[in-house]
């Protein structure tokens, strides 16, 4: 047990070291973060996504996972810091947010290039 905790605490330690790229640990942290991944309701790339439909009131409802991909730093770094309607509470690191905002807007800078 000692060593699964090991292992798991090491892995934030190990994503500024080469082990892992940049990338691959966004990656890892988007679909896991601390148990729900994040693209389940936000869907795989932060373009949102229904997570559930219902009636309330005999009024058709739907619960939704906004798209997360189109937001400033600011405002993704607020959501974090503060309690959300339905967002789960992660307690992520600066540094975390910081490598989720990147995995989100990692073909920003390749979009930006192609309408040149």
């Amino acid at each position: 047990m000692k060593y699964i905790l090991f292992l798991l605490l090491s892995i934030p330690l190990f994503a500024d070291s080469g082990f892992i790229t940049q990338s691959e640990y966004a990656e890892q942290l988007y679909k896991n973060p601390r148990g729900i991944a994040c693209g389940l309701c936000h869907g795989k790339n932060g373009e949102g996504k229904i997570i559930a439909n219902y009636t309330h009131k005999k009024k058709k409802k739907s619960f939704v996972g906004p798209k997360i991909n189109n937001i400033k730093y600011t405002e993704f770094y607020r959501v974090f810091a503060t309690r959300s309607r339905g967002m789960p509470r992660y307690y992520l690191t600066s540094k975390e947010i910081e490598a989720l905002y990147f995995y989100l807007h990692k073909n920003d800078a390749k979009r930006q290039a192609d309408n040149l």
